[in-house]
């Protein structure tokens, strides 16, 4: 098994942050330090550490749905003490870790898991999962600035891909706004607001596929259906 899939596997962290880590030399393979990927280990025989602590493979997977509330930050530890949405999730004994992140001050749905392999196609580009969000922005787009940002913009000095966007409901200096992206790249949706010339006042995430939050609680957390965990597999 290659060792970025075994930590993936341990419930420990997605295969790409594994990789992550491998790359950081913080991952031992029988006490030697290796930093290759794709690095070959066998579950039976090798013992692998991460930051000196064994892990082992997890058999009993778990997959969580959470409302997060703002204020939580989606890291497993935090240097700063700031609070982690590992805080709001009690009576699990396995070891889960959050599916790609919410901002600090984004709110919504976010999946926990120890299963690697699905947190992987979850958050890699590759697969092009839709997360829908509703922001509300300053002030009232315009026509032609929801058809650039319908387009693609610029940020970080790349194009985005096309997004979709439509405007729910007007205020007097503010909008509520859906917004659809299949990408995943730090602080997105804000950015591309921004750019756009509306900022971000209030942002939630409302759904990843066809899996939506629904009337879960804010700071709640569930338990996927069966029938929940096949759909997430499948896309």
């Amino acid at each position: 098994m290659r060792l970025q899939k075994y930590i993936a596997r341990s419930g420990l962290a997605s295969r790409r942050k594994a990789e992550e880590l491998i790359l950081q030399g913080r991952v031992k393979v029988n006490d030697v330090i290796v930093k290759e990927l794709g690095t070959k280990v066998d579950p039976q025989k090798d013992t692998i550490k991460v930051d000196n602590k064994v892990i082992k493979l997890e058999s009993n997977k778990v997959y969580i749905m959470l409302n997060k509330p703002e204020g939580y930050v989606t890291t497993l530890k935090d240097k700063y003490s700031v609070k982690i949405v590992l805080d709001l999730i009690h009576g699990i004994d396995e070891r889960i870790f959050p599916v790609g992140r919410l901002d600090m001050d984004t709110s919504g749905l976010l999946l926990l898991t120890n299963d690697g392999d699905l947190a992987f196609k979850l958050t890699h580009p590759s697969f092009q999962v839709k997360k829908k969000y509703i922001a509300l922005v300053e002030g009232i787009p315009t026509n032609n600035k929801l058809d650039k940002f319908r387009k693609g913009l610029k940020i970080d000095g790349r194009m985005t891909a096309k997004a979709h966007v439509r405007i729910l409901k007007k205020y007097r200096d503010s909008a509520l706004l859906e917004i659809i992206i299949h990408e995943g790249r730090n602080r997105q949706v804000r950015k591309m607001c921004k750019s756009i010339g509306h900022p971000v006042k209030k942002l939630k995430r409302i759904a990843i596929g066809d899996l939506e939050l629904g009337d879960l609680d804010l700071g709640c957390w569930r338990h996927l259906t069966k029938k929940e965990v096949e759909y997430l597999k499948g896309l």
